[in-house]
């Protein structure tokens, strides 16, 4: 299978912000493995939506995924208590 190309909306650099650095590590790796399988275990699908939700710690990532493109758009990274504002 080929490599999905990752992509951050632009209010995602906001959201990594206010991650501690550490924390923030994790999240990244994470956010790399998509590219390799867009749906690991562990992923949810968002009602509703075309979008998916993975945990990382108390993180939560939701992304797209565009199978077409072979691209991923993340598009909110926070504490699971603040993902659904």
């Amino acid at each position: 299978m080929a490599g999905y190309k990752v992509f951050f909306k632009e209010s995602v650099w906001k959201d990594f912000s206010s991650i501690p650095k550490k924390d923030l590590k994790k999240v990244l790796r994470r956010i790399e493995l998509l590219s390799e399988d867009p749906r690991p275990p562990g992923c949810e699908k968002l009602t509703g939506k075309d979008r998916y939700r993975l945990r990382q710690g108390r993180y939560r990532i939701v992304y797209a995924i565009r199978d077409d493109e072979l691209s991923i758009w993340v598009v909110k990274v926070g504490h699971r208590k603040n993902i659904y504002r």
